[in-house]
């Protein structure tokens, strides 16, 4: 049945779920230190913690532009069409002004936006309530579905983890969080509760043995998260020759997610209904 042999009968649910469990621990510590350092579980960007963004037409290099703001909190250089684009953290009015007559004078083709330090916080804080409601509503239907506490909560646990270890990758791989990268770890709720709900439904909602069950559901759920990474890659690959810089936080973030997924679903999730099957439950 395909070309990936899907067949877990020989590992009992407690190791299935070591390697997802380490993982998420592990992810756990991540957030928790990232949280004590900067205030939040992922490190914001400029979106959530205020401060410019300057792009300018230049040949420099990301070399010489850092030597020319050395004196400025200079925090991100790269590359787009025709220039450069630089990200400053947050500066007082003295500072600012000073920067922006260094840009004009020497950049005087360059764009200029600030994005005030308290406007900022209120954006991160709309931001998180808006993850943490999704998660609660997702959770709440979930439950209303299933009525049984031990898929439901195999789900919500496999959406959870999927959010906990792309969010600690982010910090790893230092994607920040922006408006875009929200939006794309909502995005992330979504699918990853489509494939955990199509695990359940397929192993307990049909007849026939518990492996034919879970390899069927998991040769539809991979042909499904293939073709959702190869469009991510494919954006990411465009997002980076163009130089796009939001696109590339996006689709990294979505490809970490469903790497994730892949290890949530078919390992932890799969785990647990294998544990719920064989002590009776479902069908």
């Amino acid at each position: 049945m395909g070309l990936i042999n899907y067949n877990i009968e020989k590992y009992s649910p407690k190791q299935l779920v070591v390697i997802p469990l380490v993982l998420l621990i592990i992810s756990l510590i991540v957030l928790a230190y990232y949280t004590a350092m900067t205030g939040m579980p992922v490190t914001p960007g400029i979106d959530f913690s205020g401060g410019t963004a300057v792009t300018i037409e230049t040949n420099e290099s990301v070399a010489q532009m850092q030597s020319t703001f050395a004196g400025y909190p200079l925090v991100g250089v790269s590359d787009v069409n025709g220039g450069k684009f630089l990200k400053f953290s947050a500066m007082d009015t003295t500072q600012f002004n000073s920067l922006t007559a260094l840009i004009t004078q020497k950049y005087p083709a360059s764009t200029i936006e600030q994005i005030d330090e308290s406007f900022g916080k209120t954006l991160q804080y709309q931001a998180v309530i808006a993850l943490i409601f999704s998660f609660i509503g997702m959770a709440i239907v979930i439950f209303i579905a299933f009525r049984t506490f031990v898929p439901a909560f195999a789900v919500v646990l496999s959406a959870f983890a999927d959010m906990v270890m792309t969010a600690a990758m982010m910090n790893v791989v230092g994607i920040t969080l922006s408006l875009g990268t929200t939006a794309a770890l909502l995005m992330l709720i979504g699918y990853s509760v489509d494939s955990d709900i199509l695990l359940t439904n397929r192993v307990l909602k049909r007849q026939g043995k518990l492996h034919d069950k879970l390899a069927g559901a998991f040769h539809t759920g991979i042909i499904m998260t293939s073709t959702t990474f190869a469009a991510a890659t494919a954006l990411f690959i465009v997002s980076w020759f163009g130089s796009i810089q939001m696109l590339m936080d996006i689709s990294a973030v979505l490809l970490i997610g469903l790497v994730a997924d892949v290890l949530n679903t078919w390992l932890t999730n799969a785990a647990i209904l294998k544990w719920y099957v064989q002590k009776g439950g479902g069908k």
